[in-house]
C-alpha cells in the first residue's frame, strides 16, 4: 500500500526536561539542526529548494519542504523558518505545544491547508487523507478547495464528495482536551480564505466547527470539523470508543449514545522497532525473522517451545541491562541538578536487578492520574520495600510546561523518593523521550497503567 506522511519540523520541537533538587521540571529548547537529522530539502523539478506559502493577516508566510526517508515510506515536513519571511514568522513552527492559541492556530493551518497544498505540488493525490487527531483537519477545507477548482462545484458538493475520502482517528479522553480557537481569532485568519476561495460566508465556516451553529459565542472546535468533514471516525481502543460515543454524542442529538458513528481500532505495536537485540535474537532462533508477519496463535506454539532455563535467563540479562543503564542515567541527572557527591555516588548503586522492576511513563496530566499509586503511600511503601517479595518501580514523564497542576504530581513523586525507605525502591528518570521508552519497555517486568 504506498502511503506518505505530512508533518511539520520543529526547529526546537517538544521541550527537554529537567529537574532541580526539589523536583521542579524546567523546560529547556535546544536548537534541531537539520544538518545534523537524516533529513534533506525536498527539491523541485529545477533542483531548487520547493517552497510554497500561505496566506495569514495582513501577509504571506513561504514554507520550507523536507523529506525524510522511514523504512519505505516518505515523510514530507514543512517549516516557516524560512530567511523570506519576517523573524517573528520564521519561529512559528519552532515549539511543539509552545506559545498561546494564536501560534497553535497558525501551526494547524500550515499543517492543514500547507500540507495539503504541498502533496498537490508533488502531483500526489491521495484516496484516503488519514487526520491523526483534529491538528490537521483544516486540510479537509483544502482538499475541498482543490475539488472545487477541478469540478467547478460550489463548497457544499465538494465537501460531501471529499469528505468520504477522508478518515479522522481521535485519541483524545475528555471533550477539553480537544483544540478549540475563539470565533475572533478564526475570522481574522479564515475570512478571506473562507470567502474568496471556498465561496461561503465565515459564519459558515465557523458553523463546521460548533455544536450550535447559532451560538455566535460558541469556540470553533477542530474535532468537530475533523468529524464533518470526514467519512469515517475511530478512536484507538473498544473503551476509548465506548468514551469519544459518549464526547461527540451532542453532535448526534438523535441517534442513541450506543450508535454515534465513531468505531475503534486496538493500537498495535511494531515489536521489531522496540524490542533489544537479545530479545530479537531469542525470538528469530525460536520463531523465525518473519515472526510477527504470522498469526497470533502461531506465535503462541512457537514461543511454548523457548525452555524455560533459557527465558529466565533473557529476563535476568534484560533487567541487569535496564538496571545498569538506569544508575548511569539517573547519576548523570542528578549531576546535572547540582546533587551532591554522596547522592551521585548512592545513584550508582541503586535497584537490585533480581527483584521485580515495575514501569509506569507517561505524560504527567492530572486526568491521567499519574500519582493515583501515592493515593495510600504507606502502603505503596509496604509494598516495595516487603522483605519476602520486595519490588522497585521506575517513573518517567513529563508534564507540560503550562500544566502547572502536572508539574506539581512529578514534585510530589520526588518528594516521595527522597524518604529514606523508598529511595533504593524508586526512581525518577528525567526527559522521557523514545530512547529511555524503548529501554523501559526492553527491561521491566511489568508495566503499570492507571486507567479509570
Amino acid at each position: 500500500m504506498p502511503v506518505v506522511g505530512v508533518g511539520l519540523l520543529y526547529q526546537q520541537g517538544y521541550f527537554r526536561q529537567s529537574l532541580d533538587h526539589a523536583g521542579h521540571q524546567h523546560a529547556m529548547y535546544p536548537y534541531n539542526d537539520p544538518g545534523q537529522l537524516p533529513i534533506r530539502p525536498l527539491r523541485d523539478a529545477d533542483g531548487e529548494w520547493l517552497r510554497l506559502k500561505i496566506e495569514l493577516p495582513g501577509y504571506s508566510v513561504w514554507l520550507r519542504a523536507w523529506q525524510v526517508q522511514v523504512g519505505r515510506v516518505k515523510l514530507y515536513l514543512l517549516d516557516s523558518n524560512d530567511a523570506a519571511n519576517f523573524p517573528a514568522h520564521r519561529g512559528i513552527t519552532s515549539e511543539l505545544y509552545g506559545g498561546g492559541h494564536e501560534l497553535r492556530l497558525r501551526q494547524e493551518l500550515i499543517l492543514g491547508i500547507g500540507g495539503w497544498r504541498l502533496l498537490a505540488e508533488l502531483g500526489i493525490t491521495p484516496e484516503v487523507c488519514h487526520l491523526n487527531e483534529g491538528h490537521a483537519a483544516f486540510a479537509v477545507l483544502e482538499r475541498a478547495l482543490q475539488f472545487m477548482n477541478a469540478s467547478g462545484q460550489p463548497f457544499e458538493v465538494a465537501l460531501a464528495v471529499t469528505r468520504a475520502g477522508n478518515l479522522f482517528t481521535t485519541h483524545t479522553a475528555v471533550a477539553a482536551g480537544f483544540d478549540r480557537f475563539s470565533p475572533e481569532m478564526i475570522e481574522q485568519h479564515l475570512r478571506r480564505y473562507a470567502e474568496q476561495k471556498l465561496g461561503i460566508s465565515v459564519h459558515d465556516l465557523l458553523a463546521l466547527g460548533r455544536l450550535n451553529p447559532n451560538d455566535e459565542s460558541e469556540p470553533f472546535n477542530m474535532a468537530l470539523l475533523a468529524i464533518r468533514g470526514s467519512g469515517s471516525v475511530n478512536a484507538v481502543s473498544r473503551l476509548h470508543g465506548k468514551v469519544s460515543r459518549r464526547i461527540f454524542a451532542p453532535l448526534f442529538p438523535q441517534w442513541p449514545t450506543d450508535e454515534v458513528p465513531v468505531g475503534h481500532v486496538t493500537n498495535g505495536v511494531h515489536m521489531p522497532s522496540w524490542d533489544s537485540a537479545a530479545a530479537d535474537q531469542v525470538w528469530t532462533q525460536m520463531c523465525g525473522k518473519d515472526r510477527w508477519l504470522g498469526t497470533s496463535e502461531t506465535l503462541e506454539f512457537d514461543i511454548c517451545r523457548i525452555s524455560d532455563e533459557k527465558l529466565w535467563q533473557f529476563r535476568v540479562d534484560a533487567t541487569h541491562s535496564l538496571v545498569d543503564y538506569a544508575r548511569s542515567r539517573l547519576s548523570r541527572q542528578l549531576a546535572a541538578a547540582g546533587s551532591a557527591a554522596d547522592e551521585i555516588e548512592a545513584a550508582k548503586h541503586l535497584f537490585d536487578p533480581n527483584i521485580l522492576t515495575l514501569g509506569f511513563a507517561r505524560r504527567f496530566a492530572t486526568y491521567k492520574r499519574p500519582n493515583l499509586l501515592l493515593h495510600d503511600p504507606e502502603r505503596l511503601l509496604r509494598l516495595l520495600t516487603n522483605t519476602q517479595r520486595p519490588v522497585q518501580l521506575v517513573i518517567a514523564g513529563k508534564a507540560h510546561p503550562a500544566d502547572s497542576a502536572g508539574q506539581e504530581l512529578i514534585r510530589q513523586w520526588i518528594d516521595f523518593i527522597r524518604q529514606p525507605r523508598a529511595r533504593q525502591h524508586v526512581i525518577f528518570l528525567a526527559d522521557y523521550d523514545m530512547l529511555l521508552a524503548e529501554r523501559l519497555v526492553q527491561g521491566v517486568d511489568v508495566w503499570i497503567n492507571t486507567p479509570r
